[in-house]
């Protein structure tokens, strides 16, 4: 799989078979992410690989405390700014119309929406998730290394013929991960990321994106004359 085709059939997964997947696939590419680039070479990046029955585990106390309605961990980032201006409020909005009509939800229907969303807490059934801390006195730079870093993980991952989903919901139970993985208390809690083989059964939108000219602005050189000759 070439990177162009990497990058365009990479998307969130919400729905996963139980097919194991190998730790030796694991290691290939976490070994080969760890070359993603970050400032002054920091790799602020902590990860956490859970499967098996500690997954099972987890999967399990974190859907249980969901589905009882324990009030959420204190954030310890903002997720979304309270006050998302346009045009973000309206992709965020376009967003959960895509994702909820795809799966026969109304909009009014809040239990079946509650249901949807308690899938994040199962993995959507994947076999294998990561978990991504980063050390609470790094700053935003750092944080943004992050993304760099699980962009290539969710690539590499599609050249293994896999896929992912990264979910900052495992943040607003923070506490209950912890409980199981005890990280240090100088890391923060990410996102965490399902990983494993597709389930061609599962219902999905492929949401779309904006036009180039809309996020692009290509500037033209400033020695250049309005006909394209060069000064």
């Amino acid at each position: 799989m070439d990177v162009y085709e990497a990058v365009t059939s990479r998307r969130s997964v919400r729905g996963f078979t139980d097919q194991p997947v190998s730790r030796d696939v694991l290691e290939r590419v976490l070994s080969a992410a760890a070359w993603a680039p970050s400032g002054s070479n920091l790799q602020p990046w902590h990860v956490y690989v859970v499967t098996g029955e500690t997954l099972a585990y987890l999967k399990k106390a974190a859907t249980e405390r969901v589905a009882a309605g324990e009030p959420w961990d204190e954030r310890e980032y903002v997720m979304y700014p309270p006050a998302l201006h346009s045009p973000y409020r309206e992709r965020r909005a376009s967003f959960g119309r895509e994702r909820y009509s795809a799966l026969g939800v109304a909009r009014e229907d809040w239990e079946a929406r509650a249901r949807a969303a308690i899938a994040n807490w199962d993995c959507f059934g994947a076999p294998a998730a990561l978990f991504c801390y980063v050390d609470r006195e790094l700053g935003l730079p750092q944080w943004s290394d992050l993304g760099m870093y699980l962009q290539s993980v969710m690539l590499l991952l599609r050249a293994e013929g896999l896929h992912s989903c990264p979910q900052m919901a495992w943040s607003q139970v923070r506490t209950t991960v912890a409980d199981v993985l005890s990280p240090p208390p100088e890391l923060v809690l990410f996102c965490g990321m399902s990983i494993g083989y597709e389930d061609p059964a599962a219902t999905y939108v492929r949401t779309g994106r904006e036009p180039l000219e809309t996020t692009v602005t290509f500037v033209d050189p400033w020695w250049s004359t309005t006909d394209g000759a060069a000064v």
